[in-house]
């Protein structure tokens, strides 16, 4: 048996064969250092080619208003070069490395990174939608599900939105992209509501002609279209009528605009003593059911008498005149 094997038990302590390990080492990088810095070299051109692309990417982007798309499109262009240059330069460290190794180990990785990352590639893929197809864009008042306010930004994994009541709200794009969105500022102008209930003795058209010259008289209605009301239901205490006019969309003037329609209409229908009447009910006592209670053909039960009919008697007189 040779000496110099190892022994199972044993430790053995042999400088010379560590010498000799180092020294390959030693060897091995002094034939791989030309390489090596070229692949350096190469590496930080490649990584200043990338940041000047995609800084490139971001002004051409942000001259055209589009500044959040060129800062996700020039991080993903910056970041896709320079893993494309570090992948030459590992075959230029290790020259034994074909591209095609490279690419197959690539798509191995990809798919493992793709499902390790999920939600983050899904939120980033769905904010770069949303920026190239723009369904909306920053300074927008939108309502996503339960969520309403003003598009502060598109980021690369959400969207930030500002409430009404100055609350900061992040919304995953991903969200964002799957779900229906009200666009409030979509356009310029936008129709605005209210119905008023007034009493059935009240005039329609002298009601509904106040209505309009309120409407008329409040700066910020717009005048094309005109403002029009619509009689909107015969309700059981009240005839509804439907006040529709046309403002600017956003927020602010929605709200202002309806608190001064309603405010002009509650003082002029006072002036001209309009009913906004409350809601009432009618209850019939046992005697004052009429002689067809029973009949539903017949049977009125206290409604007013129909023109040209005879009053309807009541039960009670029926049956005194038969005693």
């Amino acid at each position: 048996m040779d000496e110099e094997a190892d022994q199972t038990g044993q430790i053995d302590l042999n400088p010379a064969k560590a010498l000799e390990r180092v020294d390959g080492w030693l060897d091995g990088l002094v034939k791989t250092l030309p390489n090596l810095i070229v692949a350096l070299v190469f590496i930080v051109i490649v990584w200043f080619a990338a940041k000047w692309i995609g800084n490139m990417v971001n002004r051409t982007a942000s001259k055209r208003d589009r500044g959040n798309l060129g800062d996700i499109l020039g991080g993903f262009i910056r970041w896709g070069i320079f893993l494309f240059g570090a992948l030459i330069a590992l075959t230029i460290v290790v020259p034994s490395m074909s591209p095609g190794d490279l690419i197959a180990g690539l798509g191995v990785s990809s798919v493992a990174i793709g499902f390790a990352f999920k939600d983050i590639l899904q939120n980033w893929l769905a904010g770069l939608l949303l920026l190239l197809r723009q369904p909306f864009e920053i300074g927008d008042q939108i309502s996503v599900g339960d969520y309403e306010g003003t598009v502060e930004r598109i980021e690369s994994r959400a969207t930030i939105l500002k409430t009404y009541g100055g609350q900061r709200i992040v919304i995953p794009n991903a969200d964002i992209y799957t779900s229906a969105v009200v666009v409030r500022t979509a356009y310029p102008i936008a129709r605005n509501e209210y119905d008023i209930g007034i009493g059935y003795s009240d005039a329609i058209d002298f009601a509904s002609s106040e209505l309009i010259e309120i409407m008329e008289g409040i700066d910020g209605v717009e005048s094309d279209p005109a403002p029009e009301v619509l009689v909107w239901g015969l309700d059981a205490s009240w005839v509804t009528l439907r006040a529709r006019w046309w403002q600017k969309s956003d927020r602010k003037s929605m709200v202002n605009i309806r608190s001064q329609v309603m405010r002009g209409i509650k003082m002029r229908f006072d002036e001209k003593g309009i009913d906004m009447p409350y809601d009432t009910q009618v209850h019939l006592f046992h005697d004052q059911t009429e002689e067809t209670d029973g009949d539903r053909d017949a049977q009125r039960e206290g409604w007013p008498t129909p023109q040209g009919e005879s009053k309807p008697r009541s039960r009670r007189e029926v049956q005194s005149e038969g005693a």
